[in-house]
């Protein structure tokens, strides 16, 4: 059989079999292998833009302005634990709860304004944080945080980070490794030129910023002494990306560990978070009436 011959038959063969199926109405069945396989593409969700919050207090715009920044939120539940009635608590909440109740104590205590990063269950990227306060020219910047120590409950206490570009202990280190990688973790990449933010960090002209940083620290430290129950090495730094607004002093607070049960149970009640709350705010006010007489 020649070649044109086979290939006569390959071509025409089907259509006269397709044909004269048409012209009777008959339908030819199609096989059903593999037509059951699904392709499916998993995109990364869309990153929310930013959005600068609501500023309350008095509508004075000379009075300072501290940014709370409540972490985590939405999709990223910071750290879960488990109860013994099998229920979880997650650290976006009770971070949030936190955050509001020491917004709320400096509304009432007067003379300063305050924004808050987020209000409710929302997911706010890392990079957002800092730069709200930045574009509100905000005065302070405090993100509130909860720690874990994993199977280790016995470690319990709060700490107080600010940003440095070496960490002041593996432990810090560990924990900014942890905290900087949640947007990836969570599927958000927001586009920043990470190496010109090292740059401006490093610069002496912004060493003013990290040493009013230190200060508002070591009144939190001051001011909580009796009041809370502080970690052993209570006062750390590292290189923690919610911290890198150059020109707003800010601080990382770490009201505790989720892992130890005193902790946990202080955190729960409004009355334990109201002792975390009335320290912070303080340590703020005081921090801000030194600024004033600078």
């Amino acid at each position: 059989m020649s070649v044109r011959t086979l290939l006569l038959i390959i071509v025409a063969l089907p259509a006269l079999l397709l044909g004269g199926a048409t012209a009777l109405g008959m339908a030819i069945p199609v096989p059903e292998w593999g037509r059951d396989y699904v392709m499916r593409f998993v995109f990364a969700p869309e990153v929310p833009p930013l959005e600068l919050p609501d500023i309350t207090g008095p509508s004075d715009t000379t009075r300072p302005l501290v940014v709370i920044d409540a972490g985590h939120g939405g999709r990223d539940p910071g750290k879960v634990q488990s109860l013994p009635d099998g229920s979880e608590v997650y650290e976006k909440d009770l971070v949030l709860a936190l955050s509001l109740e020491l917004r709320d104590l400096l509304l009432e205590r007067g003379g300063v304004r305050v924004a808050m990063t987020r209000e409710d269950d929302r997911i706010i990227p890392l990079a957002y944080r800092p730069e709200i306060a930045r574009q509100l020219e905000a005065d302070l910047f405090v993100s509130v945080h909860i720690d874990s120590a994993g199977d280790r409950e016995e470690v319990s206490g709060a700490t107080v980070y600010t940003l440095s570009n070496e960490a002041s202990s593996e432990a810090a280190a560990r924990f900014a490794e942890r905290e900087n990688a949640a947007d990836r973790l969570n599927g958000i990449e927001v586009e920043t030129d990470n190496s010109q933010v090292s740059e401006i960090l490093v610069e002496l002209s912004q060493q003013r910023t990290q040493e009013d940083a230190v200060v508002l620290a070591d009144l939190i430290l001051r001011e909580g002494q009796g009041q809370i129950n502080f970690h052993p090495f209570a006062k750390r730094s590292a290189a923690l990306a919610v911290l890198r607004a150059p020109d707003v002093p800010g601080v990382l607070f770490e009201s505790g560990f989720v892992t130890n049960d005193e902790d946990l149970a202080r955190l729960m009640t409004q009355e334990g978070r109201r002792a975390y709350a009335d320290v912070l705010e303080r340590a703020i006010r005081v921090y801000l009436a030194r600024q004033s007489n600078r």
